[in-house]
């Protein structure tokens, strides 16, 4: 029996493409980020509004292939000094820190139990690079001192919400231990450490000496593929390690940066085609993942407090580390605004917890409401007040 079209991949990502480049015309009218555009037109498309397309499985595997291709471009845009300083070990640490006081106190100011005030906490640890880096991108900022604070704090940052959503789950369960503490972090280190000195020492050497080879004269193709194939194998290793898949694609993508490809076709700017594609369906993905449906009159008042304590607790705790290691005013504000956008991270986090009957519908629909937006609200901030 043969699918309805509609539900078929080729309508989907002919619905999907168009979306995209209606959010580009959307973003042009009202003179924002693409990034904008693209989410506000998923929004109106999902279940909020007209209901043409849902977050099923095919948009959400398009959609994480978006990301993780975007954050390998990102990658090769950077130097592996740039990024890796310790000094960004603060902001991080204050940026998960801070949110997670704000986010359990405000739900226990509005009456939710224990268990849902220690889930609020950790939902807004959370930071989506993705969200900040291509706003970066499209302005050309991403070489700056605060592009590079909010990238190296962002990868530790993913590090740090992921040890406080093992430690929220252990609390909530009773079972926390030392042991299911400290294993998350000696896996993360493990793969940064490894995996950087690895795609440096080898890799890098390893895809030039492809571009030298016979194959790739005869197939100038073959070294993009070859990187390509890199790129996901570092993402598939950083999921299998309990990470972000985008983080391993960034440590890709930092580890390839210095290659040049004489021979066969440049892979990065193939990457970057891959990247206007899919990057594109990801952004739209996070305005089809909300369900505005959802929002009693309860719901909206704590979403409203909780979008507010979002987003001023992530400024002060990146912010005043940023000005403390001898950034300027303006710049630790870039760096405070830049690490408030929760995507698609908080969103996974908030599933986790409804999956598991950790936290309430109205704790859930609050949670997805103030990810996306803080996401729409930091590209705003950057084009037209910080960057202006």
């Amino acid at each position: 029996m043969h699918p309805h079209f509609s539900e078929t991949i080729e309508f989907q990502m002919s619905l999907l493409l168009f979306v995209a480049l209606a959010g580009y015309l959307l973003a042009a009218r009202i003179n924002q980020s693409a990034v904008i555009g693209e989410i506000l037109v998923g929004l109106l498309i999902g279940p909020s509004f007209l209901c043409l397309i849902t977050y099923t499985d095919f948009v959400q595997s398009v959609a994480h292939l978006g990301a993780v291709i975007l954050l390998f471009v990102v990658g090769l845009e950077f130097k592996l000094k740039d990024v890796f300083n310790a000094k960004y070990g603060l902001i991080a640490l204050l940026g998960v820190v801070v949110p997670w006081i704000g986010g359990f106190l405000t739900a226990k100011a509005f009456g939710f139990s224990f268990e849902n005030a220690i889930f609020t906490g950790t939902a807004l640890t959370a930071t989506s690079i993705a969200i900040t880096a291509n706003v970066l991108r499209e302005m050309g900022k991403l070489q700056t001192d605060a592009a590079k604070a909010i990238i190296g704090a962002a990868v530790m940052d993913d590090v740090l919400s992921l040890l406080a959503l093992s430690l929220s789950k252990q609390i909530v369960e009773g079972t926390l231990s030392l042991g299911a503490i400290v294993m998350p972090i000696i896996n993360a280190a493990l793969f940064l450490a490894v995996g950087i000195y690895i795609g440096n020492r080898f890799l890098s050497r390893l895809i030039e000496r492809v571009d030298q080879a016979p194959i790739s004269q005869r197939y100038p193709e073959f070294v993009f593929i070859f990187a390509m194939m890199l790129a996901f194998f570092y993402a598939m290793a950083a999921e299998m390690l309990h990470l972000s898949a985008i983080v391993g694609a960034f440590i890709a993508g930092i580890s390839l940066e210095g290659v040049v490809v004489r021979h066969g076709k440049d892979y990065k700017e193939g990457a970057e085609y891959l990247h206007i594609i899919f990057a594109s369906i990801f952004f739209v993905s996070l305005g089809i993942l909300v369900d505005i449906r959802v929002v009693t009159p309860t719901v909206f008042w704590f979403l409203f407090v909780l979008t507010v304590v979002a987003i001023v607790t992530k400024v002060v705790g990146c912010f005043l580390p940023a000005k403390w290691q001898g950034l300027s005013t303006k710049e630790a504000a870039i760096v405070g605004f830049g690490m408030s956008p929760r995507g698609e991270v908080a969103m996974i986090v908030g599933l986790i917890g409804l999956n598991q009957s950790l936290i309430t519908q109205e704790i859930y629909a609050a949670i997805i409401f103030m990810s996306l937006l803080t996401t729409v609200f930091t590209p705003i901030v950057l084009r037209h007040w910080l960057y202006k």
